[in-house]
């Protein structure tokens, strides 16, 4: 629906496109008509969640327990992989929703003059040919060229990256995604839909994106390698049971399978998943909304992080740094200024950071010449009875061949330039000069009289310094990819905290290097200016190819190549709808100080996920050799899927909840499972060898199988416990698999369990339930003696770091 508004307009109208003609246009399908993607469709979110490897291996393990008629425990398989896509559905989704909502905020609308008339229509009503109005602080929709401009200067920041204003005139193109800033203009659509140049630059972020972290690569593998594990077991087991003299029975067979089938971790994917969860709820409220499920996690990897100037490291507003008066006092000097800025009638920010500090009266204007970003200069004329005279604003280098004396103001000049400063210089005539009569390009009059020189400079997000502090700390490099000049970012850079000596390039050298050439040059360089939207995806390429792991932040259309390029994405919630739609993280102030709790959350999640895989590794295998072992002597099948069960659930089950949600901040080595084999292999071997001299002592003793399965299930259990501990330390006496943690709940966690498996044995229907039977009170002493002995040996072998000798005995035989 179109609504009809008139507004005057400072420049000539045209008559516009008739309704006849608009018509037409539609029927021909030449309108603005683009699917308005706030953020991630419903479908995709559904899609990325639900058909995954993991998933698809673990609905493959709940038929099989389907088959084998053991429905209860295909039902708990079954809740595992739906639990598992509910929540990163529900996590996504909100998330989601809150991007639209920000979406339809700032949605746009557009200014069309049709048969004479001024429109405000939805940006999906424009067609091609229509004639479009826009006044400072309008976006740009459509790609077009200049009809009529009265002093019209857009900012194009959010498709290059540059931050200065682009001087536009009759027959210049204007295109979708950049905003009128000063002056007003008329421009015909000559490209609108698909066509524009805003979505031919995003045409890429709709590709499908799919980053999975470290973490999800490990788990996804440990998930491979045992399935080809319980797929060599179940053959050796199977030939066991076929050479059996002894006819095993259905039942039998049964139950072995459903032990086989659940040594593959199930439950180590849902615990990813609710371990993002929890961070994404501890991360509400930081100002940080999180899009993907793994992207908390995701940012504890990052050892490169990429920054845009503008928005990141800057307010995007200019403030007054200093002022040199020349010939005047300082007084004077800023109550001409702020005179000067509150007749302006195209402000700026140039503009609006001179008022903010001078404060100005309303004055008589007898002419203004507009601010043009190719003259550098703006000019008002004042005649009223504060004074009479021709003022003029602007780059210094523009405006000295005009005055009548510029000794001394270079070597100024110079120095502010070189802290990164803008410099303007502020001038006059006494007596208004003749100003054009708009048909010729302006020219400044001779003798102008400097007043003063003016350092501006780009307003610091007031936590950008400490924000940085924190990633330099965390051992985080940081480079900034700008469109603006290097040395300025560059300037800017060191006042925001980055080292004296930092290294700058400008994209105009890059353009030529290849590849190979181009590694070392990201590698070594800090700040990047003048960089493209394909050099920006170029550089985040190279730092990946040499093993970074990459976060990038934008704002702008020009950003979204590199973002879909980057490990983790992070936009601003000012930024382009299409960087937001494609980003892992949006900061909902435009403030990346949200990043650093962020980052401690990543690092709570793999710490939490370290144990918890160490704890889910140990159980699998030990379970596993057991299996193996009693299987090879030609034993009984050693566990049921009751005794499995109640396993399971004390000493993993539970506990990997609470050391999920009690984990603590800090660093972890990249690979979690290869560094974790220095606790997961000797606690392994050493369970199951004590559950299997235990098991095979009890059969030799002429005891009955459950009897013998009771004892094992006991001598796991008490072992597994005793694991909880050694896996986040409450002291020195548990040290040895892992370093000190001081946290005592997880020992008084394992206490606890301990009495929970107590009363089960106490408790005939729940022993009933699982299967055991009541050993005597001395096999108990016995039992916990032998777990008490293991808990010894073990963090005696562990401090010996016996798995480390063992394996440099093995490189030194294989170097013979």
């Amino acid at each position: 629906m179109t609504v009809t508004q008139q507004r005057a307009t400072p420049i000539g109208r045209p008559l516009g496109l008739s309704e006849a003609e608009v018509a037409e246009r539609r029927a021909r399908g030449l309108t603005n008509a683009v699917p308005f993607e706030t953020s991630r469709t419903y479908k995709r979110i559904i899609f990325e969640n639900t058909f995954t490897f993991i998933n698809t291996a673990l609905f493959a393990i709940c038929i099989a327990l389907a088959a084998l008629g053991l429905y209860g425990d295909a039902v708990v398989t079954v809740s595992l992989v739906i639990g598992n896509v509910v929540v990163g559905i529900v996590q996504e989704t909100r998330a989601k929703r809150k991007l639209d909502s920000i979406a339809l905020l700032m949605r746009p609308t557009a200014t069309v003059i049709r048969e004479g008339e001024e429109r405000t229509v939805d940006p999906n009503d424009i067609v091609l040919d229509d004639i479009l109005v826009v006044h400072p602080g309008d976006q740009i929709l459509v790609d077009g060229e200049v009809l009529d401009e009265n002093g019209l200067s857009v900012d194009e920041s959010l498709l290059t990256g540059e931050s200065d204003l682009i001087r536009k005139r009759v027959g210049d193109t204007v295109h979708s995604g950049s905003f009128c800033m000063t002056g007003s203009g008329i421009f015909i659509a000559r490209k609108v839909g698909t066509e524009s140049m805003a979505q031919q630059i995003t045409a890429e972020a709709r590709a499908y994106r799919d980053v999975r972290t470290p973490l999800q690569r490990e788990v996804r593998l440990v998930l491979q390698v045992m399935l080809v594990l319980v797929a060599a077991l179940s053959i050796q087991v199977g030939i066991a049971f076929y050479e059996s003299p002894d006819d095993p029975g259905l039942r039998e067979i049964t139950q072995a399978a459903a032990v086989l089938v659940s040594l593959v971790p199930q439950g180590l994917v849902f615990m990813v998943t609710v371990t993002y969860a929890m961070a994404a709820v501890r991360m509400a409220g930081s100002g940080a909304l999180i899009q993907r499920m793994n992207a908390v996690e995701s940012t504890s990897n990052i050892d490169v992080l990429c920054l845009d100037k503008t928005g990141t490291l800057t307010t995007n507003t200019l403030v007054l740094d200093s002022l040199e008066p020349i010939g005047v006092d300082e007084e004077h000097l800023r109550t001409v200024l702020g005179d000067y800025a509150a007749a302006t009638t195209a402000g700026n920010r140039t503009i609006a950071a001179i008022a903010a500090a001078c404060p100005g009266r309303e004055r008589k204007v007898v002419g203004e010449i507009p601010f043009s970003s190719s003259r550098k200069w703006s000019a008002l004329a004042f005649d009223d009875a504060e004074g009479r005279g021709f003022y003029v604003l602007g780059a210094p280098e523009m405006i000295q061949p005009a005055l009548r004396s510029a000794d001394g103001l270079q070597p100024r000049v110079d120095a502010w330039t070189e802290r990164g400063l803008r410099v303007l210089l502020f001038a006059y005539r006494p007596n208004p000069a003749p100003l054009p009569d708009g048909q010729s390009e302006p020219s400044l009059p001779a003798g102008l009289i400097p007043m003063g020189l003016i350092a501006l400079r780009d307003e610091l997000r007031p936590e950008a310094r400490e924000t940085i502090e924190r990633f330099r700390e965390a051992g985080i490099t940081l480079k900034i990819i700008s469109g603006d000049n290097p040395d300025t970012v560059a300037a800017l850079a060191r006042q925001a905290g980055f080292p004296a000596g930092i290294r700058a390039v400008s994209g105009t050298t890059l353009g030529d290097l290849d590849e190979q050439a181009l590694m070392p040059v990201a590698q070594e360089t800090t700040v990047f200016g003048r960089i493209t939207p394909r050099q920006k995806e170029r550089l985040v390429s190279a730092l990946r190819a040499q093993g970074h792991y990459v976060a990038m932040t934008g704002d702008g259309v020009n950003d979204v190549l590199a973002l879909k390029r980057a490990d983790l994405a992070i936009a601003m919630r000012s930024g382009s709808q299409v960087t937001r739609s494609v980003a892992d993280i949006v900061l909902l102030n435009d403030s990346f100080a949200a990043l650093p709790k962020a980052f401690l959350e990543g690092q709570r999640i793999r710490r939490g996920m370290r144990d918890i895989i160490r704890l889910f590794l140990v159980r699998t295998l030990y379970v596993a050799l057991i299996i193996f072992g009693t299987s090879a002597a030609g034993a009984a099948f050693p566990i049921t899927p009751k005794h499995n069960s109640i396993l399971a659930l004390l000493t993993v089950g539970i506990p990997v909840f609470a050391l999920a949600a009690w984990a603590r901040p800090g660093n972890t080595p990249r690979r979690l499972v290869r560094s974790g084999s220095h606790f997961v292999f000797p606690a392994a071997l050493s369970i199951a060898w004590v559950a299997f001299v235990v098991y095979m002592f009890y059969l030799s003793r002429g005891a009955e199988v459950i009897t013998a399965r009771s004892a094992l299930t006991t001598i796991t259990i008490l072992c597994g416990l005793i694991l909880i501990p050694f896996a986040q330390p409450p002291n020195e006496a548990f040290t040895g698999g892992t370093s000190l943690n001081g946290d005592w709940r997880p020992a008084i966690l394992a206490v606890g369990l301990l009495g929970v498996y107590v009363g089960v044995l106490a408790w005939p229907v729940a022993r009933e339930f699982y299967g055991l039977e009541v050993l005597g009170f001395l096999d108990y002493v016995i039992l916990a003696h032998i777990a008490i002995a293991w808990a010894v040996t073990l963090r005696f072998a562990w401090r010996l770091h016996a798995l480390d000798r063992l394996r440099a005995a093995w490189h030194r035989v294989r170097g013979r």
